[in-house]
């Protein structure tokens, strides 16, 4: 970006979540309300070591390509590292995760009234802004997020600290944010946040996310599918499961925070659930809505994980029928208990996270191979490709991007199903 590229709209980089992604839109909102041009924003993660050493990265290469910008940075690495950034010659100024979402803060920028490092303590943060229930992502499916930060102490984890204690949306507001989401062409749903199963423990009324979503699915007829993000399974409450058997427009897919499938390890993460519970809910889950699909979490060369402790993570896979699997290899975060335990073998982490990996292909092939010869409604969203229910990808033969159709599937690949479109 040159000097005489005048009147520049800010450039959002984002790392990380999903979360992050719609926050960016708000930042980038408030960056161009507030008139602040010719700038770059790296909305950045710190969910591992590895996260953090990309964000740097990635604000070095954006320095070289944009020489005169203002180069702000933000996000949790922002929030947990500041110093760290601040010390880059590179960066220009660093924001914190509750500074980030306020319009002032990028009025301040924009007249050079801010100080360099703006960032506070995050665990002093109560409120819940209004930004949380504004909708982001493509027309026909929109996320609203619904809840920030996180109450619990993973021994893996340093998000807490980066995004503050667990607060919640009223439900009211989030009706309200769907309904305008809805009139504007939304077809499908994503309720999103950093622990949306611990929803409304700060709330007046004893509320919960299965009473939200019971609410939503009240209070929105018109809503034509509603889905959750990442859930923890220790924290479901029966109206959730409620819901799940008694309505369909509550999306047969749900992505479990596992993390692992062996006691002595998740004892050691310090999970709140145990193996045995696990294979409980999904059974249960099961039991309320028998086409129920589930995505989860896994890490690869925790700790102290023995051979015999990951081949109990590699079978819960089959144990509960996992079909999509997000694996991640275990990497120490500085000042987080697990980063001082005895660390296996780097080779090895590699090596097991592959294991998963190809362990979840297989499960996810076999799933899609069963469903050659059913129907299904599928989300088509772009360049041919849509969703089913179960968060199946199809590639369709005649896509009208925004619409839901009944689709034949016809087919299956490894990662795909191929459908088309009924008359």
């Amino acid at each position: 970006m040159t000097s005489s590229a005048a009147h520049t709209p800010p450039l959002v980089l984002t790392l990380g979540c999903r979360l992050n992604a719609h926050e960016s839109d708000v930042i980038a909102a408030h960056a161009a309300a507030a008139g602040l041009e010719d700038c770059v924003i790296v909305n950045t993660c710190a969910v591992t070591g590895q996260a953090v050493r990309r964000a740097r990265q990635a604000i070095r290469r954006l320095r070289r390509e944009h020489p005169h910008a203002k180069l702000i940075v933000t996000g949790c690495a922002a929030q947990i590292e500041p110093q760290t950034f601040a010390a880059m010659s590179e960066v220009d100024h660093v924001v914190g995760n509750a500074e980030k979402m306020r319009r002032s803060t990028f009025a301040d920028l924009a007249v050079q009234a801010s100080e360099r490092v703006l960032v506070d303590d995050i665990m002093s943060i109560k409120e819940t802004a209004g930004h949380l229930v504004e909708g982001f992502g493509q027309r026909t499916r929109a996320y609203v997020q619904v809840q920030n930060g996180c109450d619990h102490r993973c021994t893996f984890c340093v998000i807490p600290f980066g995004r503050g204690p667990s607060r919640s949306v009223p439900a009211g507001e989030v009706v309200a944010a769907i309904r305008r989401v809805v009139e504007a062409g939304a077809l499908e749903v994503v309720l999103t946040g950093v622990d949306i199963t611990s929803y409304g423990a700060d709330l007046p009324g004893q509320m919960t996310l299965g009473k939200l979503v019971r609410q939503i699915l009240k209070h929105l007829p018109e809503l034509r599918r509603l889905r959750l993000s990442s859930i923890d399974q220790t924290e479901v409450d029966d109206d959730l499961l409620a819901a799940l058997g008694d309505d369909e427009r509550l999306m047969p897919h749900l992505h479990l925070s596992l993390q692992a499938g062996d006691d002595m390890i998740l004892k050691r993460m310090k999970r709140r659930h145990r193996r045995a519970d696990a294979i409980r809910f999904v059974r249960e889950a099961r039991s309320r809505r028998p086409d129920v699909v589930f995505g989860a979490d896994l890490i690869a060369g925790f700790p102290t994980e023995t051979a015999a402790m990951f081949q109990n993570s590699l079978g819960i896979v089959d144990e509960c029928e996992l079909t999509f699997l997000h694996v991640f290899p275990f990497s120490p975060r500085a000042g987080t208990p697990a980063a001082r335990m005895p660390q296996v073998a780097g080779a090895e982490i590699k090596t097991r996270a592959e294991r998963l990996r190809a362990t979840g292909r297989l499960a996810l092939a076999k799933y899609l191979s069963s469903r050659v010869g059913v129907e299904a409604e599928v989300l088509v969203e772009r360049d041919g490709i849509g969703r089913t229910p179960h968060f199946a990808e199809v590639r369709l033969d005649a896509p009208v991007p925004g619409t839901v159709q009944r689709v034949a599937i016809v087919g299956a690949d490894a990662t795909h199903l191929r459908g088309e479109v009924m008359s």
